[in-house]
């Protein structure tokens, strides 16, 4: 996978860290933007080549600091884990609370009541499971995809892209059924990362001028997870299908648009926000506002 190591680079600066990346034996790729260059390199020596731009800029203090980009300061996040936990918790407190039926039809996506302004359903009823196997499922799928956005996105801004994927995806799918449909479950979300990592994968991979045929690759393997994982038997497959085509073009959006990690504060805004999203849902769903 290819990482972006540094932007905003006059031309001339670009060739100089490409230089001392080559002096030490690291491949690269300078893309232009704009009027500005950028530089990309593998995941696998991202980590080193950092150090080695540290390095020069230790050894050169006369020359302008490097915009690299802050992954150290986001990289490493394990919210999936903790989504996933949360999501556990949920179940337990419906089986506290004498089983999924009466909670599905209060809480679920029903494509009539999400039409008829129920729109709280597009959040509530990702946090419901119909049994532990289910639950088992998108836990899974959370700990992994969500925190391979959030890897990439920082964790404030990865959530808010993955809610907003679940958000989407029961809309299309209360549109297309309009009534007698519905649906729980946090999959709809989960497509919807497995949708963001293909859509950033391919836009990446089209910006360093791979290959066409590689370059299309990252959304091949989307689509095959969609069909293998998605299509299960009592799997609802155009809501799994919608909150992929979400998380697309939301990872469109964000790689041609946001490619650039917000910083800590960006990331705390957009992380209330989607913590607001969801208790705000919750207090609606339950005639407190």
């Amino acid at each position: 996978m290819i990482e972006i190591l540094c932007e905003n680079l006059t031309q001339d600066q670009a060739n100089t860290y490409g230089l001392v990346l080559t002096s030490c034996g690291l491949s690269y790729s300078m893309v232009r933007s704009g009027s500005e260059w950028e530089i990309w390199v593998d995941e696998t020596i991202h980590a080193r080549a950092l150090d080695l731009v540290a390095q020069y800029h230790a050894e050169n203090p006369q020359q302008p600091t490097l915009d690299v980009q802050e992954t150290q300061e986001h990289k490493k996040t394990y919210t999936g884990i903790w989504v996933s936990l949360i999501l556990l918790a949920c179940n337990v407190a419906v089986d506290m609370s004498g089983g999924i039926g009466k909670i599905a039809r209060q809480y679920g996506a029903s494509a009539g009541d999400i039409l008829n302004g129920d729109v709280y359903r597009t959040v509530t009823s990702l946090m419901l499971h119909a049994n532990y196997p289910h639950l088992a499922g998108n836990m899974v799928g959370i700990a992994v995809f969500g925190t391979w956005v959030c890897n990439i996105t920082g964790a404030g801004v990865g959530w808010l892209m993955i809610l907003l994927t679940g958000i989407l995806g029961n809309l299309a799918n209360a549109a297309l059924f309009k009534s007698g449909h519905n649906s729980i479950g946090a999959s709809t979300a989960v497509f919807g990362a497995v949708g963001f990592l293909a859509a950033y994968q391919l836009h990446r991979k089209i910006k360093v001028a791979d290959p066409r045929m590689k370059a299309w690759l990252p959304l091949a393997g989307g689509l095959a997870l969609l069909a293998f994982l998605g299509s299960g038997a009592h799997s609802d497959l155009t809501a799994h299908l919608f909150g992929f085509l979400a998380g697309i073009f939301l990872g469109l959006l964000y790689a041609m648009y946001l490619h650039r990690l917000l910083k800590k504060r960006h990331q705390t805004y957009c992380m209330v926000a989607t913590i607001g999203i969801v208790i705000f849902s919750w207090l609606w769903a339950s005639d407190i506002l």
